[in-house]
């Protein structure tokens, strides 16, 4: 039976932001939250995907909700994008406890606004119309044109040069409702949904939702935000990221895709985890691993869901045969955790728990200092270090000075002589001791006495720094 996956309501209270194509909601979103969250261009329909972030105001908490631009009409294919977008904007209406109708005022009163309007009338919430692009007094005359709709208040604003921002805002937090019990909030590991465009990554996020949360299409680039949604997998918070597709940068001439790539190989940076798709069919190509050794570098956890598994036929939907040719064509990620599923069917969906909780605890292990020094001892026994320039190599101790990933410092007479290939085998016979699976031990070498430091090529990227404990019973160095 598959673990359960619920998404998590929060306790604040939401304010959605709406309107028409390209009247700048994602820059009034961008904003009120006070951080480039949602991207921002000339073009219409950019954003698509609701984005949710935290705002703070006269001490009022919020959660800000940027939504694609619709219009009041359906569109009469229900299946389109923009039938999509336009539900999706909806379902915020709805979710929200305040509505921010955004306006174009340089553009003036289209019949499009009148229909917002009327549409928005209906939802039986608090609405602010916000007239943007006012970018100075002598434009607010534009604003004037649109109480035509019968609307009592205008909010003239410029999102851009942050005018009129204070003044919505204050009419925002007079119409929540009033601050309820604090509760804590529970945050648990950010999930990172990576990979090439179309591989299924925003179909996967809904199967495990179990509704609609992310846009899906079938020309590639249907995402182009970051979007963050907290859940719970079997009883355990997370926070699934799901992000835009990235293309080799040689294939990437559209500015949108360019931007959306940029974001969610940032996303790295704030994750934990990495839930890297793969297109079952095609396997993993040259680009799925050059994404991987970026995530690995950057020290997340990475766990490999290769996607429309129920498109396989004969010995090709052999697990067993799949892992093979993906070890032959880069064995250097031949070790990670890997499950075949189909986001279309749920298909092994259900053994996605048991592999994020075994990468959970190898991503922040606790290694003893104990057990590290009897298995750097055993490795040395077994395997001799070599001894450069004639030189024996000594290792004195190790332990643990990093978590999350975790990272190891062993002491040793000469640290920058250590071959990197014994410091593999070293970062080896850790990880098989400790069972760490799906995540990048990092090893690192310093001198007893010099406080010189190395770390071997592969092992630690961008290591933190982490101060050394003296050894437990050592006696005082004497001066």
């Amino acid at each position: 039976m598959a673990a359960r996956v619920e998404a998590l309501a929060s306790d604040l209270p939401v304010v959605a932001i709406v309107g028409r194509p390209n009247v700048g909601k994602s820059s009034l979103f961008n904003r009120i939250v006070r951080a480039k969250r949602a991207i921002v261009d000339d073009a219409p329909g950019v954003t698509r995907d609701r984005l949710a972030a935290r705002a703070e105001h006269a001490g009022r908490t919020f959660l800000c909700i940027d939504t694609g631009g619709f219009t009041a009409e359906p569109p009469r294919d229900a299946a389109t994008l923009a039938a999509q977008v336009r539900a999706q904007a909806l379902a915020a209406v709805r979710e929200a406890d305040c509505v921010i109708c955004v306006l174009d005022g340089p553009a003036g009163l289209a019949p499009a606004d009148r229909d917002t309007v009327r549409l928005l009338a209906k939802a039986d919430k608090p609405v602010l119309f916000a007239v943007n692009k006012i970018d100075g007094a002598g434009r607010e005359a534009l604003a004037t044109e649109f109480y035509e709709t019968g609307v009592a208040e205008l909010f003239p604003v410029s999102a851009a040069h942050n005018r009129g921002i204070d003044a919505l805002l204050d009419a925002v937090v007079a119409r929540l409702p009033p601050p309820g019990p604090v509760h804590e909030e529970i945050e648990g590991l950010r999930l990172a949904l990576l990979g090439r465009p179309n591989v299924g990554k925003s179909s996967l996020l809904n199967r495990l939702l179990g509704s609609e949360r992310a846009l899906v299409a079938p020309e590639a680039g249907t995402t182009r935000d970051a979007t963050d949604t907290a859940v719970r997998i079997g009883g355990r918070a997370y926070v699934l990221i799901d992000t835009a597709g990235i293309r080799r940068r040689g294939r990437v001439t559209d500015t949108l895709e360019r931007h959306g790539a940029v974001r969610a190989l940032g996303t790295i940076e704030r994750a934990d985890l990495v839930l890297f798709v793969l297109d079952a069919p095609e396997g993993m190509t040259d680009q799925d691993a050059r994404l991987i050794g970026r995530a690995w570098d950057a020290g997340r956890g990475i766990i490999l869901l290769a996607n429309k598994w129920d498109l396989m036929r004969g010995p090709a939907r052999e697990v067993r045969a799949f892992r093979r040719t993906v070890a032959a064509a880069h064995p250097a990620f031949a070790g990670l955790p890997l499950l075949c599923v189909s986001a279309r069917t749920g298909e092994a969906l259900d053994g996605l728990l048991g592999m994020l909780v075994q990468v959970e605890r190898s991503y922040t292990a606790r290694l003893p200092t104990p057990e590290l020094n009897r298995t750097l001892r055993a490795a040395v026994e077994t395997h001799a270090p070599p001894s450069p320039e004639g030189r024996a190599l000594r290792f004195f101790y190790v332990t643990q000075t990093g978590s999350k990933p975790p990272e190891v410092t062993v002491f040793t007479s000469a640290p920058a002589r250590v071959p990197a290939a014994y410091a593999r085998y070293l970062r080896t016979r850790f990880g098989e001791a400790f069972g760490l699976v799906g995540v990048p031990l990092r090893v690192r070498f310093r001198g007893r006495r010099d406080g010189e430091v190395t770390t071997p090529p592969g092992s630690a990227a961008r290591a933190p720094r982490s101060s050394l404990p003296r050894r437990a019973g050592a006696p005082a160095r004497r001066r």
